[in-house]
Order: C-alpha cells, then sequence, then structure tokens
C-alpha cells in the first residue's frame, strides 16, 4: 500500500469515527418534576375543559402541561417537552388546528393529544404523560406522577 492510499484509509476512518459519536436525541430523558395540580373546572380558565375534545395548556411539568378532555369523566395529562430532545430550548409541543395533534415544530414530531401516541416525526417515544383524577360531584381535576 503506498503512501497516499494509507492516508486516504486513515483519512476515512477517521471520518467513520467522527460521525458516529453524533449526539443521540431520541433518549426520552425528560427531567422528573414533581406534579401535584388541582383545577376546579367551575372556575373561567379551566372552563374550556368542561367540553369534551378540548383542551388548555397549564404550567407545571417541566416545559408544561397540556390536559385534554377525552371522554365524558376522562381526561388526560401530558408534558409539553417533546421526548425526541427535550433539553432543546423550543422543544416544545404546541396543538395544531386540530385540537387533537400536538406538533412539535422544531424536530417535526407530531402525537395523538388523546392518547400520547406517536403520529410520525423522528421521536419513537410518546409523550410523557401524568396521571389524572376527575371528581365529578366537586367538578375537580387533580394531575399528579
Amino acid at each position: 500500500m503506498n503512501t497516499r492510499s494509507l492516508f486516504i484509509a486513515l483519512g476515512l476512518l477517521f471520518l467513520a469515527g467522527v460521525s458516529s459519536c453524533k449526539k443521540e436525541k431520541n433518549n426520552g430523558s425528560i427531567p422528573n418534576v414533581t406534579v401535584n395540580l388541582y383545577l376546579a373546572l367551575s372556575l373561567p380558565e379551566y372552563a374550556a375543559l368542561n367540553s369534551v375534545g378540548n383542551s388548555i395548556e397549564i404550567s407545571g411539568g417541566y416545559k408544561g402541561i397540556l390536559v385534554y378532555h377525552r371522554f365524558q369523566n376522562e381526561f388526560v395529562a401530558f408534558e409539553l417537552a417533546c421526548p425526541y430532545d427535550p433539553l432543546e430550548s423550543g422543544a416544545i409541543v404546541q396543538k395544531d388546528s386540530s385540537n387533537v395533534i400536538g406538533v412539535d415544530y422544531n424536530c417535526g414530531s407530531k402525537f395523538y393529544l388523546t392518547d400520547g401516541s406517536i403520529l410520525e416525526g423522528p421521536s419513537n417515544k410518546p409523550l410523557k404523560q401524568y396521571q389524572t383524577s376527575f371528581d365529578a360531584g366537586s367538578n375537580s381535576l387533580y394531575i399528579y406522577n
């Protein structure tokens, strides 16, 4: 092997090694934050949740929480940090105009807001879900982890 071929081979090996050190984004490492929220759905700021199919965004969690009224007495709550690259500042899931799809416009991942599952995009993890408990008697929702 001549010197030129040796340099080319070493250069290719170096490039292969450098490109394999790419940051793995799809790690789903959303920081754990204590969530312990009580929503009185009779208050004006939560009134949208009195109708099935509506959702609101509230403070809490790591980057915020989306609460979706799925069925008559059933609610779901999801972390707004996109699981693809949750530590990136703009990695936030937002409702699209359909009100049932959440989109991270940074990476292009899309999720169903009815259950947090992946619709499309680079994320291979669903939205992080928080526990919910609805009390019909007091028309209140408890969100926790």
